[in-house]
């Protein structure tokens, strides 16, 4: 009988796992978690009536693979309110809407007369090579301008991945963005041939915005963590550090620090890069050089609970972002108790401030309470802030968001390569396939199938 080994549990580790026992049910499975909780980076901090996002804020509906799970596990999603569509960015020094329409980006002021009308003129520019591997930052710049890179497209790759749109992937990144271009010539042109697509089959068309409808669960993300958790419960080691690891008589053997060890058929790791590099190493020195050529960005989220007597701005809105050239001191800010209900108590705001990433790796040198400081002063400088937050807390991230630099999909093929010299050893995680919690949780179950059929196309 087949034995699952998966080294971590993080939502990668915790959904296949799940998937494994939904298509194999006679299979043994064993989770590792070297920390007290799993869960990873969904994880949620409840305090005074404040529901606070360590990580991950939620997930999109328009990819449903996180809400299937939750359905099936019994997790009632919320939606986010009306207020999560508007969304702003900082130029000269203060908030400006971004336009949702093309009518409205017009009469925005986000760029000046110039930049939208290079902008528009993206109709024209020739397609890139298909095959080369183009940085987010050239890709931009050369079909949109440099003014339309640094407001619109620098601030989205600070927002999503907290990294260097210069070093950042487009096709490992954003892999439809690249298909488009590809297929239509312009991304302009490939908007005006969605939407037509569109309205003949009755549906709604592609927009400028993120698509789908931010989603999340009454207690914060940890609903679906504990869900998980419970259903589980038999499968799971916590406190369990994967001290080695090695293959011999035909089995995956795993020593943990504390001189348990387990015997399996098959071996996934579900952990970051770096971990498992570490894991690696004593059998294949090859693959954990690979592994670690994956860099991780340090950020710090700074969640503060405010009177709403004490905002000037009414928060009316998901959140804003900073483009790198406006020099701000943080990535940006999530004002959560305007997107879901019952985040804070009432009479109170409940914001997110993200600070770190790719280009302030020193951040976490810092204290707590300098952190701190760096969120008030932002939030004093651009919502109007008066006197100090009721509660503040700063939880950090020493390596957060794997980057898919330039070069990423090729390094993922010669892992590919590497893994398949090795019997029933399997990557899945979110350096490999994606970095969302949707698109994690939808690998998982591609590769649940996949390991539960016999099918050995490939390892992630």
């Amino acid at each position: 009988m087949a034995h699952v080994l998966i080294v971590g549990g993080g939502m990668s580790g915790l959904s296949l796992a799940w998937y494994l026992k939904q298509f194999q049910k006679g299979w043994d499975i064993t989770i590792f978690e070297a920390d007290e909780r799993v869960g990873g980076k969904a994880w949620t901090e409840r305090e005074d009536g404040f529901i606070m996002e360590r990580g991950v804020n939620g997930v999109l509906d328009n990819k449903p693979s996180t809400l299937e799970l939750a359905a099936a596990l019994g997790v009632t999603p919320i939606r986010s309110n009306d207020a999560s569509r508007i969304r702003f960015v900082v130029r000269n020094g203060r908030l400006v809407r971004l336009p949702d329409s093309p009518r409205a980006f017009f009469t925005s002021p986000v760029l000046s007369p110039w930049g939208k009308m290079r902008l528009m003129g993206e109709f024209f520019i020739p397609p890139g090579a298909e095959d080369k591997d183009e940085s987010l930052a050239a890709f931009a710049i050369r079909r949109l301008g440099d003014e339309a890179y640094r407001y619109l497209i620098d601030p989205m790759a600070s927002g999503i991945y907290a990294g260097n749109p210069e070093r950042l992937s487009l096709k490992a990144c954003f892999p439809r963005i690249h298909e488009l271009e590809t297929r239509y010539g312009s991304l302009i042109w490939a908007m005006i041939s969605l939407q037509k697509e569109a309205r003949k089959a009755k549906k709604t068309g592609p927009s400028a915005g993120p698509g789908g409808v931010l989603t999340s669960f009454t207690g914060g993300m940890e609903d679906l963590v504990d869900a998980l958790r419970k259903a589980l419960t038999e499968e799971i080691e916590v406190n369990a550090t994967v001290e080695g690891v090695e293959f011999t008589d035909g089995n995956w053997q795993v020593q943990l620090a504390d001189g348990r060890a387990f015997s399996g058929t098959h071996l996934v790791l579900s952990l970051p890069a770096f971990e498992a590099a570490r894991v690696v190493s004593p059998f294949s020195s090859r693959l954990s050089f690979l592994f670690s050529k994956i860099e991780y960005p340090p950020i710090a989220v700074c969640a503060l609970g405010i009177k709403r007597e004490k905002m000037e701005n009414p928060l009316n809105g998901f959140g804003f972002l900073c483009p790198f050239c406006e020099s701000r001191k943080v990535l940006g800010g999530l004002w959560d108790s305007s997107v879901f209900e019952h985040r804070a108590p009432s009479g109170y705001h409940l914001v997110r401030c993200l600070i770190g990433g790719m280009r302030n790796r020193h951040i976490l040198e810092k204290s707590d309470h300098e952190i701190a400081g760096l969120a008030i002063s932002e939030l004093k400088a651009l919502t109007g802030l008066k006197g100090a937050p009721d509660l503040v807390r700063v939880f950090r991230w020493q390596r957060a968001i794997p980057q898919y630099h330039v070069g990423h999909l090729a390094l993922v093929e010669e892992i590919g390569q590497g893994l398949r010299k090795f019997p029933n050893l399997f990557i899945r995680c979110n350096w490999i396939g994606g970095v969302s919690l949707n698109d994690c949780v939808l690998n998982s179950k591609i590769l649940a199938r996949k390991m539960a059929e016999g099918k050995d196309v490939s390892r992630f």
